[in-house]
């Protein structure tokens, strides 16, 4: 794909549009903005420039010159993205929505918040619990992930069994289309049907379809009672097998999570910290209500039903100890091996025994070293395959390859997903193309090109596009 390259020309013009402040041009201080959490080199890239706009007005001005100078624009969060998203392919321009930050309205009588692109999820929650309120948007990047990144790939994250993803919690957006236009799409109302549901087609569509600068927040009022139970299996498919039932028998729960034996010692060594029943395999089961008695009742049947399927403990948790745990996982991947490959599948609940012995089986027949967490209560498996540190790097690929065309032919055929909440991005446009169906490919293609005629946004993400 060809554009054109920024010019001196180019650059004096967005200085004059943002202030020099604004326009950051020094390759040492644009290396942060040409990867997201993907570690692996080979999928980093450079941009011809990083811009920092302050508003809704500046962004669209910036993306009016990109189309009239033909370069392309990727939007960008805190780069906390796994499936770069963020990432500049083309070169081009980085628009990253960082000074836009602010948390603008909380209101408490209506329960919602508007906020600004930049603003940190986790600061949001923050801030709503201030008025008794929480938002429910939980990813478990929060402390560092922006909602505009949250809103752009619809991120799941750990409540999002009970009270769904992020496009659950939004009212409305305001956005800078492909053409720089600037848009307000949804409204806060509880229903409505009136022409197509354009915020839904933005939220998730990965920054290719339109820049979200700011939102309209849905925030709920703060259960007073709240308990998590860990509940530790000897093998990993008695622990799954145990999430249906617990999901049909009206316990309600917050979210179900999960995680493999490997993945807790590696979570240990990286935390320098003890977990209880480490040798096993875990469910973090949350339930919240209204009363105390509702809560004691609810724990009670979760220890029995847990305890049927197989648990050989099941205690109250240390909520702030479990939790850094389980949110620890990518990290401490991490400080095992840059080089990882990192699944995101998602399944039908009550397929994710099958899933789970598949992968068993492929980790054994390619000799693979596998870590296994998940929101295991929406079906959402994120399997980490590292790289062996007897194998090249050419060989532990090749084995990797393979296997993942085995895993995504048996994911499908079981009605799920490659991506559960972390998107396609550019890592995994190849098999999205692979996998999805033609005529489904051709309707995403035909709305992108309609809305984004220049191919100015986020270009070659998700699926490849014609030239411009």
């Amino acid at each position: 794909m060809t554009y054109s390259p920024i010019t001196p020309e180019v650059k004096d013009k967005l200085i004059s549009l943002l202030g020099r402040e604004n326009v950051i041009t020094d390759t040492e201080k644009m290396q942060p903005y040409a990867h997201d959490e993907v570690t692996d080199p080979a999928y980093h890239h450079l941009p011809e420039v990083v811009v920092t706009p302050e508003t809704t007005e500046q962004t669209a001005a910036v993306v009016r010159l990109a189309n009239q100078y033909r370069f392309p624009v990727v939007p960008r969060g805190a780069g906390t993205g796994l499936a770069c998203g963020a990432v500049p392919i083309y070169g081009g321009l980085v628009l990253s929505l960082e000074k836009m930050n602010h948390i603008l309205e909380i209101n408490d009588t209506a329960m919602y918040a508007v906020v600004e692109a930049g603003v940190r999820t986790a600061d949001l929650q923050e801030a709503a619990m201030k008025h008794n309120l929480f938002y429910a948007g939980d990813p478990c990047s929060g402390d560092s992930c922006q909602i505009g990144g949250n809103i752009a790939t619809n991120a799941g994250g750990n409540k999002a069994v009970k009270y769904g993803t992020t496009r659950h919690q939004i009212y409305d957006i305001t956005v800078v289309n492909p053409l720089g236009e600037i848009v307000r799409l949804g409204t806060r109302l509880k229903k409505q049907s009136t022409g197509y549901m354009l915020d839904g087609l933005i939220i998730g569509s990965e920054g290719t379809l339109g820049i979200i600068t700011n939102a309209t927040v849905k925030l709920l009022p703060l259960l007073p009672y709240k308990v998590d139970i860990l509940a530790v299996f000897e093998t990993a498919e008695t622990a799954i097998n145990a999430v249906s039932d617990i999901l049909r028998n009206n316990l309600t729960p917050t979210c179900i999570e999960f995680m493999d034996t490997a993945t807790l010692h590696s979570v240990e060594k990286f935390l320098n910290m003890s977990l209880p029943g480490s040798n096993g395999n875990h469910l973090i089961i949350e339930i919240e209500g209204e009363t105390e008695d509702d809560v004691d009742d609810k724990t009670v049947r979760l220890d029995e039903l847990c305890t049927k399927h197989g648990a050989v403990d099941v205690l109250v948790a240390d909520s702030k100890r479990i939790w850094k745990a389980r949110k620890a996982f990518a990290e401490a991947v991490r400080a095992e091996t840059l080089i990882v490959c990192k699944e995101d599948i998602v399944v039908p609940v009550h397929k994710e025994p099958e899933l789970l012995t598949f992968i068993a089986a492929q980790s054994a027949k390619y000799s693979l070293i596998t870590r296994i967490a998940a929101h295991a209560g929406d079906g959402n498996i994120h399997l980490n395959i590292l790289k062996n540190d007897n194998l090249s790097y050419e060989e532990w690929k090749s084995r990797t390859d393979r296997n993942q065309q085995e895993l995504y032919s048996f994911v499908y055929s079981v009605g799920g997903r490659l991506s559960g909440e972390h998107g396609i991005g550019y890592k995994r446009r190849d098999l999205m193309e692979e996998f999805t169906a033609p005529v489904e490919l051709s309707m995403m293609r035909a709305v992108k090109k309609a809305l984004d005629p220049n191919n100015i946004l986020n270009p070659g993400k998700i699926f490849t596009f014609p030239t411009p």
